[in-house]
């Protein structure tokens, strides 16, 4: 596969993130725009929840899914409080959850915590609409401990299972991609991946794609199966696209 093709590939694959500390309405303006680059588009853009009505109104018309966030970045415990949550965020437009799992409940082997917080959630986001859950593999970080995450999310109802906030030292990593993925062929569901924090290169979703295409087969990572979670690897990925230099762009998640 072609350099260009690659980048094509990751680019309609892409949640174009913003959750900057310091985000404003002209940087979700921004995003929005970029979200919508006629060499993509892009899958989705991943906002802050105080962002989408925001992302709305700019995407209006488009076919960009509008992401964002909840329980987030700490993946607390109190199910009532996160539901509540993602009922205002669907009431303001969201298409997509992205649940940060209660990865220490699952760390000190409270399985139902956790499992309680995802089937919840479940239970609110309705057909049409997607939920990813965020298992910060980077803190999980024992294999055991990320296989058995990614099952407990598949079981409970997960549309996507997701690495990480890109909160953390740690986020994707090839490693934990492959224990994702492997227990997503286990479970013999339709769950997507969405491998996210520190992809900032063509070689970066490279690996990925690439570990998607080998244990799934060549023809399912496509924006309803695979997502890139990032904000920085936009732009190598339209320097590759367009043949310039910068196909190695860095930046801040």
């Amino acid at each position: 596969m072609s350099d260009v093709t690659l980048a094509q590939r990751a680019l309609r694959s892409l949640d174009l993130t913003d959750l900057t500390d310091n985000c404003t309405d002209q940087a979700i303006d921004t995003l929005c725009a970029r979200a919508t680059d006629p060499r993509g588009p892009v899958a989705a853009v991943c906002v802050w929840p105080q962002f989408v009505v925001r992302a709305r109104e700019a995407l209006r018309g488009s076919p960009v899914r509008i992401a964002t966030v909840v329980n987030f970045p700490s993946g607390g415990e109190d199910v009532e409080r996160v539901t509540d949550d993602v009922r205002e965020a669907l009431s303001d437009g969201a298409n997509e959850i992205d649940l940060v799992l209660p990865y220490e409940a699952l760390r000190r082997g409270d399985i139902a915590v956790a499992t309680e917080m995802v089937e919840a959630v479940r239970d609110v986001v309705d057909q049409g609409r997607l939920l990813k859950v965020i298992l910060e593999t980077g803190v999980l970080s024992d294999p055991a401990l990320i296989e058995a995450a990614s099952r407990l999310a598949i079981d409970a109802g997960a549309d996507f299972i997701k690495t990480s906030t890109g909160k953390t030292p740690l986020s994707a990593t090839p490693e934990a991609a492959e224990i994702m993925l492997g227990a997503i062929k286990a479970s013999g569901r339709s769950v997507g991946l969405k491998p996210s924090g520190g992809i900032r290169s063509v070689a970066d979703a490279k690996i990925y794609l690439d570990l998607a295409d080998r244990i799934m087969g060549p023809d399912w990572a496509t924006p309803k199966t695979f997502r890139i979670g990032a904000s920085s690897v936009f732009d190598a990925l339209i320097a590759a696209i367009e043949g310039r230099a910068g196909s190695a762009a860095v930046g801040a998640y």
